[in-house]
């Protein structure tokens, strides 16, 4: 089955090239110009596509608020960023909305489907473990609800994650009370070292470890210059 993606580009030039190319590595392509036209598209079949891509600046409606919106309707879908803006503030903001990823442009078409591909691959990674293998894990006031990437702490109200976060929280579970290098997180999640990867990790640890501070018995701490230590108090 091909990969079902959605392009939001208001570039005519530009989305017209990026949607012909694609279709010719075997995607199938809906192609949006605006950011309320691809919302639409989006809540009419929230679990349609497998990726979007999606411009920063578009009128109706920007790429941030697009993707915001995306996420409350399908927490689980992937989606990357394009965009002609290389700040770093920008590059912040779209991963603490979830981001997987962040193309400037120009960008090399090739790298670009490289980096789709790769996307797909480790949401699929993630989506397709054996029911046994996504089920509850607890410590004392903590429940993690890796099915449906639902976070419970105490008596707080349920926070979801994005696939990224889920899949670094369930890391952590599995390796509690150790010292983890973050080159070690980095390869054996994703799969490669590199800059953007490294934000994004530190975005997420961030936000995991805010989630955690309600929590009375695990916490997050650093390690200057390694890494992260996942803490988890005796007898939880």
């Amino acid at each position: 089955m091909k990969t079902r993606l959605l392009l939001i580009e208001d570039e005519a030039d530009l989305g017209n090239v990026v949607k012909q190319y694609l279709e010719i590595m075997d995607f199938t392509v809906d192609w949006s110009q605006d950011g309320k036209a691809a919302l639409a598209l989006f809540q009419a079949n929230t679990t349609k596509y497998d990726i979007l891509l999606i411009d920063i600046s578009l009128p109706g409606m920007d790429g941030f608020q697009l993707a915001e919106m995306v996420v409350q309707l399908n927490p689980q879908v992937p989606f990357l960023f394009l965009t002609a803006r290389n700040e770093r503030a920008d590059r912040l903001h779209g991963l603490k909305i979830g981001a997987d990823d962040y193309i400037t442009k120009p960008f090399d078409i090739d790298e670009l489907v490289l980096r789709i591909r790769n996307i797909i691959r480790r949401h699929a990674g993630h989506t397709d473990q054996q029911p046994q293998q996504r089920s509850l894990i607890a410590r004392g006031d903590v429940q993690f609800h890796k099915d449906s990437l639902k976070l419970l702490i105490g008596s707080y109200p349920p926070i979801t994650l994005t696939p990224r976060e889920s899949e670094l929280l369930e890391f952590l579970f599995n390796n509690e009370n150790r010292i983890l290098k973050r080159e070690e997180i980095l390869t054996r999640l994703w799969g490669e070292n590199d800059y953007f990867l490294g934000r994004s990790l530190d975005v997420f640890i961030s936000r995991l470890r805010k989630h955690l501070n309600k929590s009375a018995y695990i916490s997050i701490s650093n390690v200057y210059g390694v890494g992260f230590v996942f803490n988890v108090r005796e007898g939880t």
